[in-house]
């Protein structure tokens, strides 16, 4: 994400803060700026490791509790794909990813057929879909390679 849209979104998240009565923390804001910073879809851990070097003392709860906040007020999403705990992404948009098997590394992709999908058994139950991301499980390029030898 560029430098000007990660601004945008931070000041995004701060009149959402306000509207929503949510206090607006450092620590929120630091951990949104480094998932915002990435494309790689990093884990609490991940997060936590990047943060903990502008925040001394900062716990590992507080990043949970944030990141769960963060996710609560729809400002990233939780991503949820076999065999990894929760994943998070700055990116708002619909999209879909590619995971991989081996190395658990999740790749953006963006397809228009995905996007059209309609589900009919969902119609006939009554469910109203607001949102969904599609994810296929397999081998990324690097991983592919290293078994190919």
């Amino acid at each position: 994400m560029k430098p000007s849209q990660i601004a945008q979104r931070l000041e995004q998240f701060e009149s959402v803060c306000r509207e929503r009565g949510v206090p607006l923390t450092v620590q929120r804001r630091d951990i949104l700026q480094t998932i915002l910073e990435r494309d790689d879809h990093p884990s609490a851990e991940q997060v936590y490791e990047a943060v903990k070097t502008h925040i001394p003392g900062l716990s590992r709860t507080t990043v949970y509790r944030a990141l769960d906040t963060l996710a609560d007020l729809g400002v990233i999403r939780r991503l949820h794909h076999p065999g990894t705990g929760a994943r998070f992404d700055g990116n708002l948009q619909r999209h879909h990813h590619l995971v991989c098997r081996k190395c658990w590394c999740v790749i953006d992709i963006e397809s228009a057929g995905l996007d059209g999908l309609r589900l009919s058994a969902a119609e006939r139950h009554g469910f109203e879909i607001e949102d969904y991301s599609v994810h296929f499980t397999g081998l990324c390029q690097e991983c592919f390679r290293q078994r190919s030898k």
